[in-house]
């Protein structure tokens, strides 16, 4: 089999996967080699880059060995740590600039995020300049590098230090010491290996290389460095430890006891949630405070949780496995754990922390703190006894524990937490993602909602917003945000109406109705609306413990949530009014959403009882 590029034809020679295991159509990722610069391969995702071997050096790939997987960790993905930046999967975090550069985001790396890479601390002048070097490295992408055979490695220097625009050189075959590759744009995707890989050359400015490198090998002065610093905590150990020990015992009765605690430092200015974020507004991007949030040790959350125990999961989410757990001092804590083929990824984890933290209501689940370990990165929430609402609604014996009572304070206590988001906090949030899987209940039935990952900020005169980026969960999101990206505080109070009716009923609103399989809850209940008999939508386990006028005018306040157009449907404070007041005359509801009669194409297919959570993502 030959791959590549056939200069003579023209033909790319290149492998492709399937679109399923059943479905031998082109799939989404493609394993090419890339003949500019130092040829290497190349694992394609579409148009992204997903890896890359590293250039031939003559004998082999320098990235390869004999029998391998890929990607092997984080720091297999391609430019996980952004320009200028070199990945060590055996460091935590797993990402540092090189010597001379810093980070471009330190809020970013401070929370493991490294992607938008390093700067020079010292720009090049071209007078003067040396080069640091790197031993036991992936090259960079040599996509865009100039690849010379017939140049020593010292000619190879000369020709750097010559052109003004050269950052960096490395000898192109191990084999014979002889060819060059030289970069003029910025390195990316550089590894760290323990044995094995090349040597990189870096240019930087001679003030960097006076301030005590050699010029060769920066770890000298690292290892410098670790001695320094060994020397100096030696001497102070004890006293350190002393200190503690008297600060521990004169302040343990006025502390709360976070065990295995440390405490995050946040900056609260919104930019430091990252280029996804669609909008924020103006005062709160300049205004950052500091937040304190409790960082838990990753040993801490191990011991909690068993060492994420099989008999401690409760339960599978787009972020990942939610796992049960008790810290020392006998608290409960629910604990949200990432994986590596999470949904969510690292803007969804800081748009929740840095969202969660700074909202605090009885209808909000409390976020505890979180920890950030290597690839693990976990949030901690107060553990909610009765778990999430869907649950139990849904469950044809659980469904039984909820009466009409119940059910009427979970749905104000959802209306109530809605409000606090939309009107009352200091900002003003549209949660975009509310389903009954992110109501969680205590043990009192209360609801809490969860799962801020994809919430987002309005300014304060702000109505609507769009994106290109549309997340959600089919059958909870209005027309408006699930056809054309535009939401505002409406999209929430149409999933708010969703669930309302799902809490009525007990039924799901994409379930099965055994008699026209193609309709959906809001279509059901507004034939029921239409015919006069809405009392029929109400679950029969509830038995007879009801009061027909509040059952009636919940579903009716549902209906004018779920209608079709956003300005006919009612503020989350109006929804408390008429939820709250008997005597409050409600307007007759429209056609729901998503009430449009179907096709003939439409009508012979299946409906499905599961839920999927939709990401569409669209380039920058």
């Amino acid at each position: 089999m030959k791959l590549g590029l056939n200069f003579t034809t023209g033909l790319d020679l290149y492998l492709t996967t399937w679109k399923s295991t059943d479905d031998p159509s082109p799939g989404d990722y493609s394993f090419k080699l890339d003949p500019h610069g130092s040829p290497e391969f190349f694992i394609w995702k579409q148009s992204t880059k997903e890896y890359r071997s590293g250039p031939w050096d003559g004998i082999q790939f320098d990235g390869w060995s004999l029998y391998w997987s890929i990607p092997k960790d984080q720091c297999d993905y391609y430019a996980v740590c952004g320009p200028y930046g070199i990945c060590n999967s055996n460091d935590s975090p797993i990402c540092n600039c090189l010597y001379g550069f810093s980070p471009k985001s330190p809020q970013d790396w401070n929370l493991r995020d490294g992607h938008d890479g390093c700067v020079r601390k010292t720009s090049l002048d071209c007078q003067g300049d040396g080069f640091v070097r790197l031993t036991h490295v992936k090259l960079p992408d040599t996509s865009n590098s100039t690849v010379n055979e017939r140049m020593s490695l010292e000619q190879c220097r000369e020709s750097c230090l010559n052109n003004c625009s050269c950052v960096a050189y490395a000898p192109a075959n191990i084999s014979g010491g002889g060819a060059c590759i030289i970069w003029k744009s910025d390195l990316i995707d550089i590894k760290q290996f323990v044995d094995g890989g090349q040597d990189l050359y870096v240019r930087l400015a001679a003030s960097e290389l006076s301030t005590g490198s050699t010029g060769d090998d920066p770890n000298k002065k690292k290892q410098e460095i670790v001695i320094f610093v060994i020397c100096i905590a030696s001497g102070l150990l004890l006293l350190v430890s002393s200190g503690c020990y008297i600060w521990h015992k004169k302040f343990k009765s006025h502390s709360i006891k976070f065990s295995g605690r440390r405490q995050l430092s946040f900056d609260l200015s919104l930019n430091a949630l990252g280029p996804t974020q669609d909008v924020y507004p103006q005062d709160e991007r300049n205004g950052g405070k500091e937040l304190e949030l409790p960082l838990f040790e990753l040993s801490t959350i191990v011991i909690a949780t068993d060492n994420f125990s099989i008999a401690n999961k409760l339960g599978e989410g787009g972020f990942g496995t939610v796992y049960k757990g008790e810290l020392e001092d006998g608290q409960g804590i629910a604990v949200k754990r990432s994986s590596r083929y999470s949904l969510q990824g690292v803007d969804e984890f800081k748009n929740e922390v840095m969202l969660i933290a700074k909202l605090q209501h009885i209808n909000l689940v409390r976020l505890l703190g979180c920890c950030m370990q290597g690839e693990d990165r976990m949030l901690i929430y107060e553990y909610m006894h009765n778990r999430s609402l869907d649950t139990i609604i849904f469950d044809k014996t659980k469904c039984a524990l909820l009466t009409w009572q119940k059910r009427f304070n979970i749905i104000l206590g959802i209306a109530r937490g809605l409000l606090y988001l939309h009107q009352d906090s200091r900002l003003r949030i549209i949660h975009r993602d509310l389903k009954a899987s992110n109501i969680l209940l205590d043990k009192d039935m209360n609801p809490k909602i969860s799962d801020f990952g994809v919430a987002r900020i309005f300014g304060g005169d702000q109505i609507d917003a769009y994106t290109k980026r549309v997340v959600g969960t089919y059958g909870y999101m209005s027309p408006e945000y699930a056809m054309d990206g535009v939401f505002s505080v409406k999209s929430d109070v149409f999933s708010f109406g969703v669930l309302v009716l799902e809490i009525i009923s007990g039924k799901k609103n994409r379930g099965i109705y055994a008699t026209e399989p193609n309709l959906s809850l809001l279509s059901h209940a507004w034939k029921l609306w239409k015919e006069g008999n809405s009392l029929e939508l109400l679950d029969k386990s509830m038995g007879c413990s009801y009061s027909i006028n509040d059952v009636l005018r919940c579903i009716q306040v549902g209906l004018l949530c779920v209608q079709d157009r956003a300005e006919d449907r009612p503020h989350m404070s109006t929804v408390i009014l008429m939820l709250g007041s008997a005597s409050t005359m409600l307007p007759s509801p429209n056609q729901p959403g998503y009430c449009s009669e179907r096709s003939a194409i439409d009508a012979a297919s299946s409906c499905t009882v599961n839920e999927i959570t939709m990401t569409m993502l669209a380039g920058r």
